[in-house]
């Protein structure tokens, strides 16, 4: 394995035991809701088999319970596992976020599956759904294998997955594989069998979708009905009763919500208020690593030895002494670098949060891509979770067989067969040893530039990090200019002096604000001035790693739990700032309060009020020119209204109650004795006409056909909107301690 990722960076996504990208898995959560961790094991499972690594994936703990489910628990010691497993699969695939934001999200994505999970297995086992040994086999080797298996098997030249190798390895491995690696890989089939059966518990849904005829005939009746009304409307906003002077009390509200409950219903919540002081660098601080780039530019200009310069100032992690096309360099000032005299450097200039300096150690015209082939005796493997080489066999051992290698097929023997026994390369000693349309800078240096700087029929031998290398070029094409180049980056990063005033300035405004009401007094008159905002962060979860507007805290939500409401926290360094924030609102779990649900139901209660004041004011309904007069509006009449469109078909939006009582057949050709209190106003409604049209489309059979298909494409293309697994988990009773134990 180690080759590919020698090779080409940008072929990790190839190499014969990569796993597959974490998007699908992902989206394959999404969708089937319940794609366990487990779904990446089978990488580094075989990683570290091949490689003879064995690795330990378990990490101890109590058995306190992290949460349940329906009563099922979730063990500490198993969560956490689960929670190291996606952690370790993150890294290796390069798409782990850093620290804590890391963590942080394995444990979100663990916590949502193993939900799902448990809900699902409910579920499945009710209904006595079951995988056979067969469909087992099929879905680990038929056309559609795992992603990550099929990534690992498949042929990148020809893209053809090898269902015999793949099979051959995991025999392979559970016949001398640790004791972990058989246990994880059991692991790892379980999770395909359960996502198998949730496969098939969700067409159960989507195929069983239906659309009863007589729904549908009525639905066409409905349709079909055209009607003509006039109308005088009051709206709410222009009624001439002011918001104001309608008081809408705490009793009402209470009684509002407690008629609709399930509407109101609230998780456990806390929000703050908060302002930051910035220990980011200052001008100052930027002037310094612009200064220090300066200070070291002359010996950068001078040196022979780039390498010894850059380690002795901690930055040759990045060095490339290999020579790149222009094209594939994308910095802003590379035209100011291309044009500078070979040995000389350029800078300091801004990139990101460095002064950088840039040595132009050549240039040369190179091919735009090369095909080769190649033959490696290994001397070191890199560790894919730590990136760090692991020695393998002697050099002295290697080189002896590299050059009977070299002598071997300067004597005759065939290239293909001598590769296929000999090279240490898995992903392409069985295919000559061959690698076709290389970039220069995909592989290392050395060999990026033997491949590059010779011509076609070129052979000799390469010594890499990784070992020897008997390499042949057999084809170049195209050219371009190509420049080697050394970087020397000087962090900007903040002062002692900078980051002690930001956190004197936040100590001493916490201090000075003991509660809510001194905070917010505070605020206004130092900080407001200063053009200092106060932000809000609503909403906030006890098991939460962000917070709105300050990203990964989950240090900082946990001191927001242990702080009662309107106490303000103590300064608390998040990124580059210094936090002070105060507690300004709590939800229990439950019903919402009075106070929190009052501004969504306030404009209801007081919209109700002004509908009676309008009626009252309207009094007995006699005839439209009335009505229109009491308010000097008026009369409006709308032709061709449909029940299919009305909402487009109403000036006024939607209005459920106007378009019923147009609908309705009792009242055609009549005055509606009394006012109808809308959404949006009041309305005093006369139904000239009902009438009914033939539809085009009332076909309904087909209507019937179309409707079942588009239900089976609602199931399989947002699967996350119609899964089961939505409703069970608002019918379920989950019980979340995470908050306890990170």
């Amino acid at each position: 394995m180690f080759i590919i990722i020698l090779f080409l960076p940008s072929f990790q996504q190839i190499q014969f035991y990569s796993m597959s990208v974490i998007q699908k898995i992902r989206d394959k959560y999404a969708r089937f809701s319940v794609i366990a961790i487990a779904v990446a094991l089978m990488g580094f499972i075989l990683t570290d088999y091949i490689s003879g690594r064995g690795r330990n994936l378990f990490r101890g703990g109590s058995a306190e319970n992290i949460g349940s489910v329906n009563g099922r628990k979730i063990e500490f010691t198993d969560f956490e596992k689960k929670v190291k497993q996606q952690e370790d699969y993150t890294q290796q695939q390069g798409y782990a976020q850093p620290g804590e934001a890391g963590r942080q999200q394995a444990i979100e994505e663990v916590w949502n599956q193993e939900v799902s999970r448990i809900l699902m297995d409910d579920e499945i086992n009710k209904m006595g759904i079951r995988v056979s040994k067969k469909e087992l086999g099929d879905i680990l080797y038929g056309a559609n294998a795992p992603d990550d298996l099929k990534k690992q098997f498949t042929d990148p030249q020809t893209g053809q997955f090898n269902p015999v190798l793949a099979k051959q390895q995991v025999d392979l491995m559970l016949k001398k594989g640790t004791a972990e690696q058989k246990e994880s890989f059991n692991t790892y089939i379980s999770q395909l069998e359960h996502n198998r059966m949730v496969d098939k518990y969700n067409a159960l849904f989507s195929n069983s979708s239906n659309a009863p005829r007589w729904l549908l005939e009525k639905q066409n009746a409905d349709n079909s009905q055209l009607a003509k009304i006039s109308l005088v409307r009051i709206n709410y906003t222009d009624s001439g009763f002011v918001d104001s002077t309608i008081k809408i009390s705490d009793k009402e509200i209470a009684e509002f919500i407690s008629k609709h409950k399930e509407d109101y219903k609230q998780e456990e919540s806390r929000s703050i208020a908060y302002v930051f002081f910035s220990a980011a660098p200052s001008a100052a601080d930027s002037a310094d690593a612009k200064n220090k780039a300066l200070a070291i530019k002359e010996e950068f200009d001078s040196t022979q030895n780039v390498l010894q310069l850059l380690t002795s100032e901690g930055a040759n992690t990045n060095y490339y002494p290999g020579y790149i096309r222009d094209s594939t360099i994308q910095i802003a000032v590379k035209d100011s670098i291309f044009k500078m005299p070979v040995g000389r450097v350029y800078g300091p200039y801004l990139d990101g949060g460095n002064y950088m300096l840039a040595k132009l150690e050549g240039k040369k015209q190179i091919p735009d891509t090369v095909k080769i082939r190649h033959i490696l005796i290994a001397t070191a493997q890199r560790d894919p979770q730590s990136g760090q080489m692991t020695p393998t066999r002697d050099t002295a051992e290697a080189k002896k067989i590299i050059d009977s290698i070299q002598t071997a097929i300067h004597n005759g023997s065939n290239f293909d067969t001598v590769c296929a026994r000999l090279s240490e390369d898995p992903g392409r000693k069985d295919k000559g040893g061959v690698y076709d349309k290389v970039s220069s800078g995909q592989m290392v240096a050395e060999f990026n530039d033997f491949i590059f700087l010779n011509p076609v029929g070129a052979k000799g031998i390469v010594k890499t990090v990784f070992g020897y290398h008997y390499t042949e070029i057999l084809s170049q094409k195209g050219s371009s200019a190509a420049y080697k180049i050394a970087y020397l980056p000087k962090q900007i990063v903040t002062s002692t002096e900078t980051d002690n005033n930001a956190s004197n300035a936040a100590n001493g405004f916490a201090g000075d604000s003991r509660n809510q009401k001194s905070f917010d007094a505070n605020y206004e008159k130092t900080l407001k001035a200063k053009g200092i905002n106060k932000n809000y962060a609503a909403e906030i979860k006890p098991a939460d790693f962000t917070v709105q507007g300050l990203g990964i805290s989950r240090n900082f939500v946990r001191n927001i739990y242990n702080a009662k409401r309107g106490e303000v926290l103590q300064p608390e360094r998040i990124g580059d700032e210094y936090v002070v924030a105060v507690v300004t609102e709590i939800n229990e779990k439950g019903t919402q309060s009075v106070a929190k649900a009052r501004n969504s139901i306030e404009p209801l209660l007081r919209n109700r009020k002004k509908a009676e004041l309008i009626k009252q004011k309207l009094g007995n309904i006699s005839t439209l020119e009335a009505a229109a007069a009491v308010y000097g509006k008026k009369i409006e009449t709308i032709d061709s209204l449909r029940m299919m469109t009305k909402s487009q078909s109403l000036p006024m939006g939607y209005e459920p109650k106007l378009s019923g009582a147009a609908f309705n057949p009792a009242n055609k050709g009549k005055l509606l004795p009394e006012a109808l209190e809308g959404m949006n106003g009041v309305y005093v409604l006369r139904v000239d006409n009902l009438s009914a049209t033939a539809l085009a489309n009332a076909n309904v059979a087909e209507q019937r056909k179309m409707m079942y298909q588009q239900a089976k494409q609602m199931a399989l293309y947002n699967p996350t909107a119609n899964s089961p697994v939505t409703a069970l988990k608002n019918a379920a009773n989950i019980k979340d301690n995470r908050a306890n134990r990170y």
